[in-house]
């Protein structure tokens, strides 16, 4: 085999292997309930375009009270739903330890579906790091 031919190989073999990679993505809550919202359907409307995606949401300062057991919109529903929905579809949802410990909040106080991490900012970092693309909502 020629050279060309190697390298057109090892591009092509390169190029669909990127092709068929998965988008890493950290959505990063920090705010109120409008945030929260926006999150969330942005989360939805992600999965909708890219099933394939692989979502994770950090949360921290005011951005886990969406995650808390009985919390509801602003039309009365509760965020637990569209959790779980996203849950389903693969989305993760971790909570960051250092709020809980700022605010006085007790683990058991968040849905079944909220994970913890000990840093939020440690997290999302960490993420990007790892190839993540970062969206704020």
């Amino acid at each position: 085999m020629n050279i060309r031919r190697l390298l057109a190989t090892f591009v092509l073999g390169f190029a669909a292997a990127g092709a068929m990679a998965q988008d890493k993505v950290v959505y990063h809550f920090d705010s109120d309930a409008a945030q929260a919202l926006k999150g969330l359907r942005n989360m939805k409307n992600h999965l909708d375009v890219d099933p394939s995606a692989r979502l994770t949401a950090v949360a921290h300062a005011n951005g886990v009270d969406f995650l808390m057991k009985d919390a509801k919109d602003r039309n009365g529903n509760p965020y637990e739903v569209a959790v779980q929905d996203l849950v389903a579809r693969g989305v993760k949802f971790e909570v960051c330890e250092i709020t809980l410990k700022n605010r006085n909040l007790k683990k058991e106080q968040f849905i079944e579906e909220a994970a913890f991490t000990p840093s939020g900012v440690v997290r999302v970092a960490k993420l990007q790091r790892e190839g993540a693309a970062y969206i704020k909502p």
